[in-house]
């Protein structure tokens, strides 16, 4: 009988969860949100994440319940659990993901290296942070807040007037960095890991528009720290599945936590035609509790540039011909969502030997599907 996977979400990261897990014969099935979503191929159930009931009639009969991301509430999955379903990442884990407030305070007891941060609740406590940190600062919701959502640089506690009636902010300094990475680390429930090689991102208005892997002009100590970050984040946070650890890389050559993902993320989105195996069957054997797959890139890079936006007229599929025709090493894929102002509908991804090359593909391909 065929091992079942649940996925909560109906994303593009649970729709690309679909092929790995035909070719490993595994049952995929997807709770979306809304009907037609990225992953509708694969979705079995509609309905509310937030509704206990919902999912716990959705993970019937599942062997594992993981996520496109990490919103379903606490009380939900702790019920889930409790129930005798099998969750991974788990609520314990999770937790860490879901709340960046918790996310720092556990990543200082494990000793990791971050910015400087403190939880601020009045404009009192915020403007003593700005002024012991040379006038600016970075403010983040603690939870909800993605691809630049929920996060502003401030230099006066009015800017974020609106949020401090909501309780508890995150304040960080604004880090003088001279590059991002990521670190994915995969961990299965029985304590394997294994490490991707670190990439650099390129984020542009607060989204990842490109990922280069593996990082360019980075030296085997900083592969080293990179991938001691993660597995020390891994094992600490006792998180099963795909990890995604952003970092920063500051100007005096030292790497700094920034924020985590416990699912497959944008910046493994090269592992897919560039790794042995990709993110996304790594992430459906870790929560499986299977033997973990090899993460060695194919070729020496791996470009990944994100579709954003798309067309102004017309779906993707009108582009299509163009672009396959010029760019035939170049592998496109969308996620079958409307164009739209900023929204990630797809990526390229391309590999080879030199990096000048694989970068000018990647671009190009990409550009056929904007204006």
């Amino acid at each position: 009988m065929a091992l079942r996977v649940g996925v909560v979400g109906g994303g593009q990261l649970a729709r690309m969860m679909i092929a790995p897990a035909v070719e490993l014969g595994i049952e995929i099935q997807v709770l979306a949100e809304e009907p037609a979503m990225s992953a509708a191929l694969a979705a079995s159930a509609v309905g509310d994440y937030r509704d206990l009931d919902t999912v716990r009639a959705f993970a019937q009969g599942l062997d594992v319940l993981t996520f496109d991301h990490e919103h379903v509430p606490q009380e939900v999955l702790r019920a889930l659990v409790a129930d005798g379903i099998r969750v991974h990442p788990g609520p314990d884990a999770l937790q860490y993901a879901q709340d960046k407030l918790l996310m720092r305070g556990r990543l200082a007891e494990l000793g990791l290296p971050q910015p400087d941060w403190a939880a601020v609740t009045d404009a009192g406590d915020l403007r003593a942070f700005l002024d012991d940190h040379g006038g600016r600062a970075v403010v983040k919701t603690p939870r909800g807040g993605y691809d630049g959502k929920g996060v502003r640089v401030v230099s006066d506690p009015a800017e974020v007037a609106d949020w401090l009636d909501g309780g508890a902010l995150l304040v960080e300094e604004l880090v003088d960095f001279t590059r991002e990475l990521a670190q994915q680390i995969a961990r299965r429930p029985s304590g394997e890991l294994v490490a991707y090689p670190v990439v650099e991102t390129v984020q542009r208005g607060g989204v990842c528009a490109e990922v280069i892997a593996p990082a360019p002009h980075g030296t085997v100590r900083l592969a080293e720290v990179a991938e001691q970050i993660g597995a020390t984040i891994a094992e600490g946070l006792g998180v099963t599945g795909m990890l995604a650890v952003e970092l920063f890389e500051t100007t005096d050559e030292r790497l700094l936590v920034n924020e985590l993902a416990m699912r497959p993320h944008n910046s493994g989105h090269w592992s897919q035609d560039g790794a042995v195996t990709s993110q996304f069957e790594q992430h459906l054997r870790a929560v499986l509790d299977l033997p973990l797959g090899e993460p060695t890139p194919r070729q020496p890079w791996a470009v990944m540039v994100n579709i954003l936006g798309g067309p102004a007229e017309g779906g993707l599929e009108q582009r299509w011909p163009a672009a396959l025709a010029a760019h035939p090493a170049v592998k496109v894929h969308t996620y079958g969502k409307a164009p739209r102002p900023g929204r990630k509908v797809g990526h390229v991804t391309a590999a080879g030997a030199d990096l000048d090359a694989v970068a000018y593909e990647a671009r190009a391909a990409a550009a056929f599907f904007t204006d």
